[in-house]
């Protein structure tokens, strides 16, 4: 007889651990940078209001968001479609918008939130949990 593990959602959680990516020095005010997290690519910001981290790929064509830039001092935007999200919810700001003609691609590409992970400051070091 063989058993199937279920993975649920409180198990999933149970999985994230805490992964020093950097110290906070390292990562000046209005920057970003991509960084594993264990065996997961986040991207860590560092805005005025703290220290933020979403998944490393943009949802729409999965463009290297690091590579993207902050806009507005709270949003990421794709450098590939300017698709723009919330850094601190995941949530989409504006979906992609370029080149035009672009449009026809999102009839296929729903939009989608980013997934965003908790981050702290311990002793002078970014700890993100994924």
């Amino acid at each position: 007889r063989s058993r199937v593990a279920i993975s649920s959602p409180a198990s999933q959680r149970a999985e994230m651990a805490r992964h020093v990516v950097c110290k906070a020095d390292d990562l000046p005010v209005g920057s970003m940078k991509s960084f594993m997290a264990g065996e997961t690519r986040v991207v860590v910001y560092h805005l005025d209001k703290g220290f933020f981290s979403t998944q490393a790929q943009c949802t729409h064509t999965f463009g290297p968001l690091a590579r993207g830039e902050i806009v507005k001092g709270c949003q990421v935007q794709c450098p590939l479609h300017r698709a723009r999200f919330d850094i601190a919810t995941g949530a989409v700001v504006r979906w992609a918008s370029f080149p035009p003609g672009i449009q026809l691609l999102d009839a296929l590409r729903a939009e989608k939130a980013l997934r965003t992970f908790p981050v702290a400051l311990r002793d002078g070091k970014v700890e993100v949990t994924a």
